[in-house]
């Protein structure tokens, strides 16, 4: 009988770390700094929840709903000015996606320090992809427009755990006269935010490209964990 009772105890408790894993966990940080007017962080919500309605993604996000994405969302401008849009939330199905998209399409911009504290961005979701250790995979996708000027500067933050990747999402100005400051801000993000295995860079020429850049980024990041990371 103890043995019984042993047994179904070790069944529990084998059955609920399975069930607190997940495949992947993906924090999206949105740049609102002041070089982002209204009409621009409409388009950045209003994008980021369009991208999440793609067939395509949708489909890598509810492939797997044992062992679901969870998703996070903030945006960020000054070093005191990081907002959480959606905590984390498991993908275990269409209900949870959907609610996620609608919390970002009724989300109404604030007040904030117009500052571009991307070295604080990277530093904060760094922080909440440590929450997510029993995860397979854990990645931090960055946009913005520009580089930083208040708060710790990109390359002074220190290492991400390892585990954790940082890819970036370029937005540019169409109306520029050359695409010299583009590339700049290109390799800028290259050089000091990009971290981890496979970490990319991503770039939509305006604002009215960005739904089409996050799908594009979404989708490679959302690619099948190897099998190998299963076992680890």
């Amino acid at each position: 009988m103890r043995r019984g009772v042993v047994l179904a105890g070790l069944l529990a408790l084998l059955a609920g770390s399975a069930a607190a894993q997940c495949r992947q966990a993906l924090a999206l940080g949105l740049d609102v700094s002041g070089s982002v007017d209204e009409r621009e962080y409409r388009l950045q919500l209003d994008g980021l929840a369009g991208a999440l309605t793609a067939p395509a993604v949708q489909a890598r996000l509810l492939a797997q709903p044992e062992t679901p994405v969870r998703l996070a969302v903030y945006e960020w401008s000054g070093p005191r000015d990081m907002r959480l849009l959606v905590p984390w939330t498991a993908i275990t199905g269409p209900d949870r996606l959907r609610d996620v998209i609608e919390t970002l399409s009724t989300t109404h911009r604030v007040r904030a320090h117009p500052g571009t504290a991307l070295g604080t961005a990277m530093q904060t979701g760094i922080a909440m992809l440590e929450e997510q250790s029993e995860c397979w995979k854990r990645t931090l996708d960055l946009s913005g427009d520009g580089k930083a000027n208040a708060g710790i500067r990109p390359r002074d933050v220190p290492p991400a755990p390892p585990g954790i990747t940082i890819n970036g999402l370029i937005i540019g100005d169409p109306n520029a006269p050359t695409n010299e400051p583009f590339m700049e801000l290109v390799a800028y993000y290259r050089a000091y935010v990009l971290r981890g295995p496979g970490a990319f860079v991503e770039s939509a020429l305006g604002f009215e490209a960005f739904e089409a850049a996050m799908q594009r980024k979404l989708l490679r990041e959302l690619q099948a964990v190897a099998i190998g990371a299963l076992a680890e």
